[in-house]
């Protein structure tokens, strides 16, 4: 055994397994500086240290705690390594259990200047015995007991609560994971090749002012962060391109188009490491990043600067650069599974605890999967709720995250199993809202929104998420889909206007109780087609070579329609549809590229293309729709009435402006969909064609003492002009009657 060092006494100042952490993490730092992964001595300023699970210089640098919770191992070993791979650790001891947490303090002599480290369990399956050497099968009883423990002390498993990760489990030179599985393979000792964590300075955080807008007010931008940027690199030499530093440069480009939110698909260590090992095929590659490693890291590849503590402080340095932007900065979590997967390889959580962690069968030798993926994490147990409400609190208040999208947050609420599903709101999803919420109308915490179901049955559950959460609202996109694309080739439109108003107007059907604000008004995002796809394709085409495939799964129901192939017509349907989703009630999210006319040629499921069909390409740039995007969002801003704070309807009216009538909403026949909203204060009409014929319409009485003027019109005629007025410059209207053209929309204010 190598050095040993003293372990924490049980009387130690530790917090349990169910932390919430509040620590300040290392500062944000131009590229090239010195890599923050030594202590800050500063930071003392006297009193108790009471340090929390992971691994935590002390204030004064005279030491590192390491703490790691399990509620089933019988003994924990730490293993310290001054080398990420192939090197012996350079120190070994036991943790002093108290509890659920075992812990040591390690003097700062005993350790290298780069600190890589992991642990060894044993649990009921694989009790200690003292004969035991890595690579041995000493103590050794089953891979899994009856009780779902997993221990196995020949695989070094990583801290969950490591700030960073030395590498993927998979790399370019490790191409195959044996070494991390058991069966044939349980005695192979997984040190030389696993990733480890790594020790991070607490350094004082700095990622600028957090925009406290209601999230009512925000316009959200959905995109991944490697594909935000990486053909700039391809297109014009530019340096970190693909990567935090490079989203951080586009700050200003998202601020002049008007977002005010810019939500990253995930940034948590995920296995993709092998992603450009053959850059002419997908190759499995994980390019959206569902299937998280490691739930405090930032994803090494994503990073310019990727020595130890680079990824953090450049992640912080591209947070800091979108508040000075004004824009908030949301990421897409996923806390329903992790990277291990449901089969036997141990890389952390399943090593130090299954049956805490994840949600097992019935026989406890296996996993329940109602994310389709992988094993469930069993979001109720304390091992995994504490996990997860820490890894929020780290993002939030050390990174400056300013808030979360919750990838299948359903199972985050499942109190039911094992082989049955039944969310309660109630439970682990009250609770983040309880801690984490913003107001509704603005100030201090997280915007949460839930991406509100799974995969197995009783798990949609739109409408059904507590107070404090947003979701997004499948039923907007479905419906304006139906209404510009119908059910087939035909156009044909199936929902009635009270329909299509329901949807306009922000869905009370569903967010009666939290107001418009809880749904988030969307036609397209990373999962399914690109919004130039929708109406550029009739039928998903994944099975296309590189760069545009192959890609497997993708959806059957899109209500997609390539308006025969006419480019003009589908121009017009994708102006329309934009219009449509950015003057309805609730928060509306974009995807990145939907300014750009971004088409992956039919593609619907591109999860493994880490190419340049996902990549954004600002080359193919249209003036045209970049304008209209622009100026639709500054007038969603100006207008106060298209993001009300509570219930308001607006008024509906026929075609021959009158109020409709109850017959007429209810009639699918009717091509004419028009509303006023804002009243005599911020007074806006809108009407939308959904037919396939011209009609000529007759617009409503404008308050007394003032007239409409056109702002837009999605119509082919008016691309010349954008399509839309600059602010100042609107048409003003010298009748009531308007010619509306077949599937376009026309939006007028009165001044």
């Amino acid at each position: 055994m190598a050095a040993r060092a003293r372990p924490l006494q049980p009387d130690a100042p530790m917090k349990g397994a169910l932390v919430w952490l509040a620590l300040v993490a290392p500062a944000c730092a131009h590229h090239g500086d010195a890599p923050a992964i030594g202590p800050d001595a500063s930071s003392d300023a006297g009193g108790t240290w009471s340090p929390s699970l992971g691994a935590h210089w002390s204030p004064d640098g005279s030491e590192v705690s390491f703490a790691v919770a399990s509620t089933r191992a019988t003994r924990i070993e730490l293993d310290v390594f001054d080398a990420a791979t192939g090197a012996a650790p350079v120190l070994t001891l036991p943790l002093a259990q108290a509890g659920d947490v075992f812990s040591a303090l390690v003097p700062a002599s005993q350790l290298p200047a780069i600190i890589y480290y992991g642990y060894r369990a044993w649990g009921p399956n694989w009790p200690y015995d003292a004969s035991w050497v890595p690579g041995s099968a000493a103590g050794w009883i089953a891979d899994v007991d009856g009780d779902g423990n997993r221990m196995n002390p020949n695989k070094l498993v990583f801290d969950p609560y490591a700030r960073e990760l030395s590498h993927d489990p998979e790399t370019p030179d490790q191409a195959s994971g044996a070494a991390y599985a058991v069966g044939s393979n349980r005695d192979v000792d997984s040190a030389p090749v696993a990733p480890k964590g790594i020790v991070l300075a607490d350094d004082p955080a700095d990622f600028g002012t957090k925009p406290t807008r209601a999230l009512r007010d925000d316009v959200i931008y959905e995109v991944h962060v490697r594909g935000f940027t990486q053909a700039l690199g391809s297109a014009t030499g530019a340096t970190c391109a693909g990567t935090y530093a490079g989203a951080a440069a586009q700050a200003g480009y998202l601020a002049s188009l008007g977002i005010t939110a810019v939500e990253f698909l995930p940034i948590a260590e995920t296995q993709n490491d092998r992603n450009d090992v053959d850059p002419t095929s997908d190759s499995g590659d994980n390019y959206w990043g569902y299937s998280t490693l490691a739930y405090f890291a930032p994803d090494r590849r994503y990073a310019c600067d990727r020595t130890p503590g680079g990824p953090t402080r450049e992640v912080r340095a591209m947070v800091q650069a979108f508040h000075a932007a004004g824009i908030k900065v949301l990421l897409d979590v996923v806390y329903n599974h992790t990277a291990e997967g449901a089969g036997s390889s141990l890389l952390t959580l399943r090593g130090l605890d299954n049956a805490g962690y994840y949600q097992l069968d019935a026989a406890k030798t296996g996993f329940t999967s109602s994310n389709g993926v992988g094993a469930d994490v069993a979001a109720q147990q304390p091992l995994a709720q504490g996990l997860i409400l820490d890894s929020l609190a780290y993002w939030k208040d050390t990174i400056g995250i300013d808030g979360f999208r919750f990838d299948l947050a359903p199972v985050l609420g499942n109190v039911c199993g094992p082989g049955c599903f039944t969310f309660d709101p109630n439970s682990l999803p009250s609770t983040i809202a309880q801690r984490f919420a913003r107001p509704t109308d603005g100030g201090d915490g997280a915007d949460l929104i839930a991406e509100p179901w799974a995969v197995v049955a009783n798990s949609y559950e739109v409408g059904q998420f507590p107070a404090g959460w947003s979701e997004w609202n499948d039923h907007v996109r479905d419906t304006i889909r139906q209404d510009q694309n119908g059910t087939s080739a035909t156009g044909t439109t199936p929902n009635t206007p009270s329909q299509l108003a329901t949807r306009i107007a922000g869905s009370s059907d569903l967010y009666a109780s939290r107001g418009p604000q809880a749904g988030v008004t969307y036609l397209v995002s990373h999962d399914g087609f690109t919004l130039h796809d929708l109406y550029a394709c009739d039928a998903p085409n994944n099975t296309q070579a590189w760069p545009y495939g192959p890609s497997s799964g993708g959806s059957t129901t899109n209500y997609a329609w390539d308006h025969g192939g006419d480019a003009v017509a589908q121009r017009q349907a994708t102006r329309t549809g934009m219009a449509l989703e950015l003057l309805s009630a609730g928060v509306p999210m974009i995807a990145g590229g939907d300014e750009l006319a971004h088409g992956i040629q039919c593609n619907n499921n591109p999860y493994d293309l880490d190419s340049a069909a996902t990549w954004l390409d600002y080359t193919a740039q249209t003036d045209i729709l970049w304008t209209f995007t622009q100026r639709m969002l500054a007038f969603r801003a100006a207008h106060p009435a298209l993001r009300p704070a509570s219930w308001t309807s607006p008024t509906w009216f026929d075609d021959t402006g009158a109020i409709a009538s109850t017959a007429y909403m209810a009639d699918a026949t009717e091509p004419v969909v028009a509303w006023t909203v804002g009243g005599t204060s911020d007074p806006i009409y809108v009407a939308y064609d959904r037919g396939a014929a011209d009609v000529t319409i007759t617009i409503p009485a404008a308050p007394i003492g003032l007239t409409w003027y056109r702002v837009a019109d999605t119509g082919a005629w008016d691309e010349p002009g954008a399509n839309i007025a600059a602010p100042g410059s609107e048409y003003m209207m010298h009748q009531s009657s308007y010619a509306l053209g077949a599937r376009s929309l026309a939006l007028f204010i009165a001044k």
